[in-house]
């Protein structure tokens, strides 16, 4: 990781080498923090803007929210800060991280007497799967490790903790010689991947499971499944089982990190023809359009960072956000 000059911490903007917690912070022992993944590009019609920062906003209130954490900062304050750290990085494009988490004043896992803290930080960091992967397609495999089920967890919350089930499918997908990890529910249909939403399309049709599958309903999924029905595509939100995944046409994945990357393979079994298929480079197209902001269509995705908030000497580099 690359380190940028400043993060915002607690209501302050401190050196990246001092933005330090205790070690006996709580959300370090017991995973009780929320986050978000958060990009800003360089668009040719806004300039540097972040994609759809007041849904990530609002999602990190709810994710908070569902887990008793009340943020002791308003919506427009931490969007104010997000706008402003990027700006005084200098970065036009680059990934943003925004982190809720119990501090440092308690032990044990009773958490409401430890203060809610919040960190924005962001850094340059290109396509999570890598842009080889985005443009040609990625090997998936489905991970013996099941998503975390609504009965023990919340996975609608972006939670820090519920991550280690991600975790655990990415390293055994990732020893095992694959890019990705597909992870089934606990009624073993079809989930998501290790970090991504997934779509499969079979004759035409775009099907991606439901939110009752436990599924992080991603930002990313929303605005792929509003692009591809602008597009005049069908969408149905139904389980899909995991035969259907080697019986495909096409698949793809999206997410903040990842944004929308073709799967070229499932468990050694080639997707359709082993190369991104019309529809999924169709939506890829109008989907990268929206986050460069070649696109009126979805201008009003664009949070714009305001040019007085870059340095006047900056030069505003920019980061590989892909």
């Amino acid at each position: 990781m690359e380190a940028a000059d400043l993060i915002w911490l607690n209501g302050e903007f401190v050196a990246w080498e001092d933005a330090k917690i205790h070690v006996l912070t709580h959300g370090l022992h017991y995973g009780t923090g929320v986050f978000e993944g958060v990009r800003c590009y360089d668009t040719e019609s806004h300039g540097p803007a972040i994609f759809r920062h007041q849904d990530h906003i609002d999602r990190l209130f709810k994710s908070a929210s569902l887990y008793y954490m009340d943020i002791p900062y308003d919506r427009e304050t931490l969007r104010q800060a997000t706008l402003e750290l990027v700006g005084r990085n200098g970065f036009k494009d680059c990934y943003i991280r925004p982190l809720v988490y119990r501090g440092y004043g308690t032990m044990g896992l009773f958490p409401l007497d430890a203060p809610v803290e919040v960190t924005l930080a962001c850094w340059k960091w290109g396509a999570y799967l890598g842009e080889e992967g985005k443009r040609h397609g990625v090997r998936a495999k489905v991970s013996s490790w099941r998503r975390i089920s609504s009965d023990s967890l919340i996975p609608q919350s972006k939670a820090s903790g519920q991550y280690l089930n991600s975790i655990l499918a990415k390293i055994e997908t990732h020893k095992a010689g694959y890019e990705e990890a597909i992870v089934l529910d606990d009624k073993g249909h079809v989930c998501e991947g290790s970090g991504e939403n997934i779509f499969v399309v079979r004759d035409g049709v775009i099907y991606t499971p439901p939110p009752t599958a436990s599924i992080l309903d991603g930002i990313n999924r929303k605005s792929a499944i509003q692009i591809a029905q602008d597009l005049g595509l069908r969408v149905v939100e139904r389980d899909i089982a995991r035969a259907e995944l080697y019986l495909a046409d096409e698949i793809y994945l999206t997410g903040t990190a990842a944004e929308l990357v073709p799967v070229r393979e499932v468990d050694d079994h080639a997707v359709g023809t082993g190369s991104p298929g019309e529809v999924t480079k169709a939506v890829q197209k109008a989907f990268e359009d929206a986050l460069h902001g070649r696109s009126p269509r979805y201008a009003e995705w664009l949070d714009a960072i305001p040019s007085h908030f870059y340095p006047a000497t900056s030069d505003t580099s920019s980061g590989s956000a892909g």
